[in-house]
Order: structure tokens, then sequence, then C-alpha cells
């Protein structure tokens, strides 16, 4: 009898072993293997190799020429000293008369960012170190936007040729740094906000992290959500700052607003059509208009005043004018089948916008209808929710705590992983992209 009973204690102490062995919860080698000093082995701890949270992301900046950045926004009267920019002091403020090119400045911002002490110390998203080896990500000083405004606008133009001087330049700089080499680029940073940035050699950099502000002109195999952070454009209409009325909802007259050019390409088309179907309605503001200083004017009042701003797709999926809107806390009425939107993994866009296919966005009386139907407690809520994110959406030096700026270092962050991940893959396959292929 007693026999039996150690017998039966001795099975459920092995089933309990063997139970605790199979969850996770035991560790054999912790008790019975020990390190050569004598201490028991511990669960090993992963390497960090990238920023935590609450760590801003150490990024390396590249020492180049003032012809690749700032030399051009002297626009046609040359760049001057051509030694690399290192301080913020060197850096020249944006220029009030850009115009329209300020949409296209991410560039700038993201560089003056770096090159500062200025900001939220430890809250900021990223810090530039002069170490290269202590880099975790490498960011690429060109500016491709304002390269392709200055040297290559007319597509035709003899000068276009100096902004394809220049990116054969700066693909001839990279692939000379062990950098570069190490990773193939895939830990770099480039952005190309314009659809025609970079468009000589883009598929030199295919592999890097690309800030664009949409994938309108990007063939999957160079530009995708995976690997790539989408921006906003840099808005051009002047922020709302006194929007604080008892009744907005009551004191902006106009039920939709649109002001800008209305021929455009490919979607774009949309834009036509909607000229048409949206005239003669007494609370609707459809104007046709070039991106002059009084138009832009213009446009500040108009959605100021309006209760819903209207974005069609333009040339590519996305323009402008979505990010004016909201800073003019403006409820956004899109109107983009293929649209990407800046930091989504973080934002809900339904909570302040509205969204209308193109097919049903042409349909006669179909969208005026709907938004007049629109609940005024539903709109205050999205116009209450458009002044808490409108600072996401403000490019700045120095930069603030969760601006347009710190955002997009945030998602550059968060493509770092997928990036090493490719890294380390690459260095051991010895079928390059078998995984694709296998799909």
């Amino acid at each position: 009898m007693y026999g039996k009973a150690v017998v039966s204690l001795a099975f459920i102490i092995l089933l309990l072993i063997t139970f605790s062995l199979f969850i996770g919860t035991v560790d054999i080698r912790s008790y019975f293997f020990a390190s050569p000093d004598g201490a028991h082995n511990l669960p090993c701890t992963p390497t960090h190799t990238q920023s935590s949270p609450s760590f801003p992301l150490r990024v390396y900046m590249y020492d180049l020429p003032r012809r690749f950045n700032i030399g051009m926004m002297q626009w046609k009267k040359g760049g001057g000293d051509d030694t690399p920019v290192s301080t913020a002091e060197e850096l020249p403020r944006w220029p009030v008369n850009a115009g329209v090119r300020k949409q296209h400045s991410v560039e700038y911002w993201l560089m003056a960012s770096l090159l500062g002490s200025g900001g939220e110390g430890a809250e900021r998203e990223a810090v530039r170190v002069l170490d290269p080896e202590i880099a975790e990500a490498y960011f690429v000083p060109f500016f491709s936007s304002l390269s392709f405004n200055i040297h290559g606008r007319n597509m035709t133009d003899p000068e276009t040729e100096k902004d394809r001087q220049l990116q054969v330049d700066l693909i001839d700089f990279l692939q000379k740094s062990k950098y570069w080499q190490r990773s193939g680029g895939r830990d770099h940073v480039i952005p190309m906000t314009h659809p025609n940035a970079f468009r000589f050699l883009r598929q030199l950099v295919n592999a890097s992290i690309l800030i664009v502000a949409d994938f309108g002109r990007y063939p999957k195999s160079l530009s995708t959500l995976s690997k790539d952070v989408v921006s906003p454009y840099v808005h051009i209409v002047d922020s709302f700052k006194d929007d604080d009325l008892l009744d907005p909802f009551e004191s902006r007259k106009t039920l939709l607003f649109f002001r800008g050019n209305t021929v455009r390409k490919d979607k774009g088309k949309v834009r036509a059509k909607l000229e048409k179907i949206l005239a003669g309605y007494d609370d609707v503001r459809y104007e046709r208009s070039s991106p002059t200083a009084e138009a832009i004017q213009a446009s500040t009042q108009g959605m100021r005043s309006s209760k819903f701003c209207l974005h069609p797709a333009g040339d590519t999926p996305s323009s402008c004018r979505l990010f004016d809107a909201i800073v003019s806390h403006c409820v956004p009425v899109i109107v983009s089948d293929l649209i990407e939107l800046p930091y989504e993994d973080e934002i809900d866009y339904s909570q302040f916008s509205i969204f209308f296919s193109i097919n049903e966005a042409i349909q006669p009386d179909y969208l005026v209808n709907q938004l007049r139907k629109f609940p005024k407690d539903r709109w205050i809520k999205m116009w209450k929710q458009l002044k808490k994110i409108s600072h996401h959406f403000e490019f700045q030096y120095p930069p603030l705590k969760e601006d347009a700026v710190n955002m997009l270092w945030r998602q550059v962050k968060h493509k770092l992983p997928g990036a090493q991940l490719a890294v380390h893959r690459n260095h051991r396959l010895k079928v390059p992209d078998w995984w694709k292929r296998r799909r």
C-alpha cells in the first residue's frame, strides 16, 4: 500500500514537471546547467538595436554640399558657399515668398529638426548623432522636391539637366558610403514628397525609407506602405488659431467649399465633373483658381466660413487641400478612391472626415443631399476633433511635441524593424527574394 502511494506521488510530480515544461513556466536549464563561472544561466535578453519608445531615434545626417539642399532656396540666384550645413544658425528661414513650393518643404523641416538643439528635449522623436556607428537611421538631406520645382518643373526645359545631375551625383555619393553598402540603403531616410521628385533615378533608392505624400506615381516595386512613410503636405493657408465661436456650425454659412485648379490628370479628372455637378447650389462654392497669393488668402477665408471642404483627387490621389482644411477646422470631404493618409496607424480619419467614392460623388445631387442631412451634433464632434488633432499637421522649427516633424520621425521608427529584418535576411539568403518568388 505504501509502495503504491510512493509510485503515485512520483507519477504526479513527473506529470507536473512535464506540464510546466510544456507551458513554459519552468526552464529546466536554469536548474541543471550552470555557466562556466558557476552562475545559473538566465533567460537571454535580446540585443537592443532599435530605439525604445521612450528614447529619441538616433539619426546620422550626411554632410552634403549645399547645392543639394539650402543652396536651392535662393531660387535661381545660385547657392553660394557649397560647404555642408552643420548648425541651425546656418540654415536660412523658409522664404515667405515661396508660394505653393511650401507644400513640398517637408525635406527642409526634417533637416532643420536634426540641425538644432531646440524642441522639447527628451520628448523629441529624433536627435542627430555625429558618430554614424551609433546611428539607427541615416538621413539624406537632398531637397529632391525643391530640385524638381527649381530645375525640372517644365519637364523639357534645359534646366531639367541640373535636377538629373544632382540625382546622379547623390547616387554616386551614397554608393560610396559604407553605411549605405552595409544595409543596401534600407535604413536610409530620403524625402521625396513631390510626385515628380527624384524621377530620373528613383529605382536606385527603392530599398530606402521614402518620405512621400502619396503613392500616385510610384510603382509597387519602388514604394509601399510596408517600408515608406506617408507625409502630410505642408499646409498653405494659415492655421485657424481663434476658432472659438459658441456655435461654429451656424456661423459657417457655406455648406461645401472648393477652390483650386479643375484641370487635372488621371483620377483628378473628377474635378471637372464635380464642377458641373455642383453648379447652381446656393450653399456650395466651387471656384476655379490658380495658386496665387490672392487665391490662397481667398481659400483661407472660404475654408474658415464653410462647414465642409471638398478634397477631390488631383494629379495624384492626394493634395495639399486636405491639410489646409484640417488646420482651418473645416470637415474634409474626401473624394479619392486610392488615397493613403499620414499617421493612419495612430489617427482615425473617420472621426473628423467624410469619405465618398468617385462613383458616389458624381451622382447628381447625391453628395450635396448627404451633407445637408448631416447631423449638427455629429459635425460639432468632428469640428472639436479637428481642433484637437490639427497640431499633428504643423511643420515648424523648433519642433514641438507631436507636431508633424515629430510624428514623421515616429513613423520612421515604426518602419525600422522591417528594414532591419530585410538587412538580416539578406545577409544569409542564398536565393535572394525567394519568398516573393514563392508567392
